[in-house]
């Protein structure tokens, strides 16, 4: 008798056990990644997927990296709470992808976080300019960058939100391109943080004034936020931006 209960606890415990291990494996929510590889942005790309991989895994979500839109439709789309846009342009997408990920944005069927050279917005590479994603990030065309690159000091405006929970008020962004608009995207988003143009590391005279750097559109169901940083790995050894990115993540996911 005392033999069959300790058997009947130990098959106890290793279902538990087995439960337990399986509902740690359940990811709590899954991401989709649109990488841009090559170039310029190669290192930034390499460095960031390196280090959301180790946060997948202390937060509990997991990824799917794609360097294209071709498989990416509304029910491709459906399996992912957040859509990641890590530095891929607003072109070279296919008919489908736009249309899926128009509705998946203005139906709140997930959440956004973008970065850098998601806002090259303009005719490039013999692709038309997209009006929608213009529209989704405040009505800006790309106009111009510091080529050279530059370290600056960027000032948070909006210490509330939950994208900027631990994040202090101002901090150093090292070695990045500064993109420039043709106009101010202000007026037509909820800007969290500004570059301060006055503490560029270099010289330059490419400027906006009021130079909004992290913002999200209210606008849309989805949550979203734009992140202009993101050229040089440099960037993955700022606490801040870390910080930022994590909490943009799980606050896109509703987390």
């Amino acid at each position: 008798m005392k033999n069959l209960f300790i058997k009947a606890v130990s098959i106890l415990g290793l279902v538990l056990a087995l439960q337990t291990n399986l509902y740690a494996q359940t990811p709590k929510f899954k991401v989709l990644i649109l990488a841009e590889r090559g170039g310029y942005h190669e290192g930034f790309v390499v460095a960031a997927l390196d280090w959301l991989n180790k946060l997948a895994s202390e937060k509990g979500f997991e990824f799917t990296v794609v360097n294209n839109t071709n498989l990416v439709d509304a029910g491709y789309l459906s399996q992912y709470k957040v859509f990641m846009q890590l530095n891929y342009p607003p072109y070279m997408w296919t008919d489908k992808a736009k249309a899926a990920f128009v509705k998946y944005i203005e139906e709140g069927r997930g959440g956004w976080v973008g970065f850098h050279h998601a806002s090259l917005l303009g005719e490039f590479d013999g692709y038309q300019m997209w009006d929608w994603f213009s529209g989704f990030l405040g009505g800006i065309r790309y106009k111009n960058y510091i080529a050279a690159t530059a370290s600056a000091k960027v000032n948070v405006e909006e210490a509330q939100h939950p994208v900027m929970k631990g994040v202090s008020s101002s901090f150093i962004v090292p070695d990045d391109e500064w993109y420039t608009f043709d106009k101010d995207p202000r007026p037509n988003v909820h800007v969290l943080a500004t570059v301060d143009e006055s503490t560029y590391s270099i010289a330059t005279d490419i400027k906006m004034g009021d130079h909004p750097v992290i913002w999200v559109n209210e606008k849309m169901k989805a949550r979203n936020v734009y992140f202009l940083m993101g050229h040089h790995a440099h960037l993955l050894n700022s606490p801040e931006f870390k910080t930022m990115v994590t909490n943009a993540i799980l606050w896109t996911a509703g987390k």
